[in-house]
């Protein structure tokens, strides 16, 4: 499983999330506390929101302890919006294409977890979707094409319900395979960020909302960051959530 953190607030340093804090994300790379996995060297990405509509993105293969150049960038680059991710990879390759986050035009996503079954619903997935976004599809993860599959079921008028009618999509294809799905996405428009937390056993990946930062912004973490500072509060399996500048709201997802 893979760790993940998004920020939104004031204008900061990336450092200040992903390499500086007790346990940031690049200390959850080779140390995970919540994870199967304590090490998660399959590749990082960064992606961050500044004086346009389009992020900036910054993936490599490398693992984010290893890579000096992700500790400089992170220093002097700011922003007020932004999501980090680091890899333990489940399916797909280790490959700058497979890093996460993925973009397309003004969204940003990453994802831990994996899909049931992938390789029995990978095809028709991937055939529903329309040419131009399949076009889009360069790795070969689950994550990269549920992101697809969100933006198909759009994600550009209404994220929550693309979530809804993608998980059903799923779902659906899957039947009654035993293979869990264990899912939790972090994506953004660079507005708002966005989040769900789901499972068909109860057993999705870890996932917090951190807020009474230093920074007075607010994280979306698999892990706290800082445990003995600011408030950590578990996000609840089931959960669709949506950070905004006036705070953190929850909606129940429901599948049925």
């Amino acid at each position: 499983m893979c760790r993940i953190a998004a920020y939104l607030g004031p204008s900061i340093p990336l450092e200040r999330i992903v390499v500086l804090p007790a346990h940031s994300l690049m200390k959850q790379s080779l140390n995970a506390t919540e994870a199967k996995l304590s090490v998660n060297g399959d590749g990082f990405g960064i992606a961050w929101y500044a004086n346009q509509p389009v992020p900036g993105l910054y993936r490599d293969v490398l693992p984010a302890w290893s890579d000096g150049n992700l500790t400089s960038l992170c220093r002097v680059v700011q922003s007020g919006l932004f999501l980090a991710h680091v890899r333990a990879s489940t399916v797909g390759g280790t490959s700058r294409s497979n890093c996460h986050p993925f973009t397309y035009d003004r969204w940003s996503f990453m994802h831990n977890g994996k899909l049931g079954a992938f390789g029995r619903i990978r095809r028709p997935l991937e055939a529903s979707l329309p040419d131009e976004l399949y076009r889009s599809l360069e790795g070969s993860t689950d994550s990269e094409l549920l992101f697809l599959l969100l933006l198909a079921n759009g994600l550009d008028q209404n994220p929550y319900q693309a979530v809804v009618s993608t998980l059903r999509q799923i779902t659906e294809l899957q039947g009654a395979l035993t293979d869990p799905n264990r899912v939790t996405c972090v994506f953004s428009d660079g507005s708002d960020i966005f989040a769900f937390r789901y499972s068909s056993d109860g057993k999705s990946p870890s996932f917090y909302i951190g807020d009474g930062l230093d920074s007075d912004g607010c994280v979306l973490a698999s892990e706290p960051l800082a445990p003995n500072a600011g408030r950590w509060t578990p996000v609840k399996d089931g959960t669709f959530g949506k950070l905004s500048d006036t705070g953190w709201s929850e909606t129940q997802l429901n599948l049925h």
